[in-house]
């Protein structure tokens, strides 16, 4: 079965396709611009891969932790395409996908914004804690061989691990997450914090005014 798998959790955009183990056409932008290049790039790997929208069997698509903007926008569009095709819209956690392709005991940081970071811990591919938000200064965890983290953040983090690298959402780590066999659950997007906007302030009645 082909599988669409999406994520725009993160600063890369990612998506695929890709059938039972093998990764048919992929690709991976660094964008804040999601809601611009989503569509195109979906269109793009469908057409290198030789399938139309109609072959697409399931949509797998990545929940956060992540920004507010950047989650709506895969959220809402493998949401929109799993209704108009008829198909199953499973949701995953993105740490998760990332950690499905790290070996061993894993830490999966990536950036939160306002000098905080979103993480989850792992032993032997299953998460034992989080997801969960802080600063990078508070993470703390016990050892483990490998830190996946962005590279501007890699020095702000008080852990020592063998092997400190970037591992980016994949198709392949999201599909390998998801039950494809199950009914799909409501997708809920692990926002972990409260939205940048705030609803205005309500201004002074003037005393002129009845």
């Amino acid at each position: 079965m082909l599988v669409l798998a999406l994520d725009t959790a993160t600063t890369d955009l990612v998506a695929g396709v890709v059938d039972g183990e093998r990764v048919v056409a992929e690709t991976r932008v660094a964008t804040r611009a999601h809601n611009e290049r989503l569509m195109p790039e979906i269109t793009r790997l469908l057409a290198e891969a030789g399938v139309e929208f109609a072959d697409v069997g399931a949509i797998v698509v990545g929940c956060g932790p992540g920004p507010f903007t950047g989650l709506r926008v895969g959220m809402s569009t493998a949401s929109a395409l799993g209704q108009a095709l008829g198909i199953p819209v499973h949701g995953v956690c993105t740490h998760d996908a990332v950690a499905a392709e790290l070996e061993g005991d894993a830490l999966v940081v990536t950036d939160a914004r306002r000098r905080e970071v979103y993480w989850a811990r792992y032993a032997d591919g299953e998460r034992v804690a989080g997801p969960d938000v802080c600063k990078p200064a508070d993470l703390a965890s016990p050892a483990v061989d490998v830190i996946s983290v962005p590279e501007a953040l890699a020095g702000q983090l008080p852990i020592d691990a063998p092997s400190v690298t970037y591992q980016p959402p994949a198709p392949a780590g999201l599909v390998a997450v998801a039950n494809l066999d199950a009914d799909p659950e409501p997708l809920v997007p692990l926002y972990l914090r409260r939205p940048d906007a705030v609803p205005p302030k309500q201004a002074p009645k003037s005393p002129a005014l009845p």
